[in-house]
């Protein structure tokens, strides 16, 4: 639906210099996608709370970080197939890879790490708030400004003068743009190693959080 939405009702009054609108839509769409794919696993997990499933889990002989590991890990697979959905759509409405096979796939798990990262943040939430409702709710309140006030629809510098140092560094612009740059050539470097940064810290804050709320619960 953003991607039709985008590409034939907002696409027509959206112009970014130097590249077609289709093209500078989907990559930001892919990293989209598996931002909002992740908080499936708050909900995943605070559903299993309700259900007496965690309860089970932490009566069996296993590590606690297992049953956290399995969730995120199931949820990145199905982000997968998410991804490779989205691609096929945005190729039928115009989009292409214009840099090759390897840039393109070193796009996709560029995508996929910082969501994956950011399921972890998930899995804090889903441990932490009462049900799947408001695991839901916490899960989307945080990620709709990052996704909105983002590179992921516009260019930042079409954003006032005061949003536009924030939009930049956040995770999710620096990994729109290392996919935009791996799928259409250009300078990739630092906001690669940006995105591997936002992706390497999130990991190493929120694993062990999420670990030490599991213990607890």
């Amino acid at each position: 639906m953003f991607v039709l939405l985008f590409r034939y009702v907002f696409g027509g009054a959206i112009h970014v210099p130097g590249i077609s609108y289709v093209d500078f839509l989907i990559p930001g769409v892919i990293v989209q996608t598996v931002v909002f794919g992740a908080t499936s696993t708050a909900v995943g997990l605070s559903q299993d709370m309700s259900n007496g499933i965690i309860d089970r889990f932490r009566s069996l002989p296993m590590s606690r970080s297992a049953v956290l590991a399995g969730r995120t890990i199931a949820d990145l697979v199905r982000n997968v197939f998410v991804v490779l959905l989205m691609i096929v759509v945005g190729m039928a409405v115009g989009f292409r890879f214009h840099n090759g096979f390897l840039p393109a796939v070193a796009a996709v798990f560029v995508a996929l790490l910082l969501g994956y990262a950011l399921s972890w943040v998930f899995a804090l939430i889903g441990l932490t708030v009462a049900d799947p409702e408001t695991a839901q709710l916490a899960g989307f309140l945080p990620i709709f400004p990052l996704v909105f006030a983002s590179s992921v629809f516009v260019s930042i510098q079409s954003m006032p003068g005061w949003l536009q140092a924030f939009a930049k560094n956040q995770p999710i612009s620096r990994a729109a743009d290392t996919v935009r740059a791996l799928t259409e050539g250009g300078p990739v470097a630092t906001d690669l190693i940006w995105t591997l940064l936002w992706s390497t810290a999130i990991l190493a804050v929120f694993i062990p959080l999420a670990v030490r709320r599991y213990r607890k619960v």
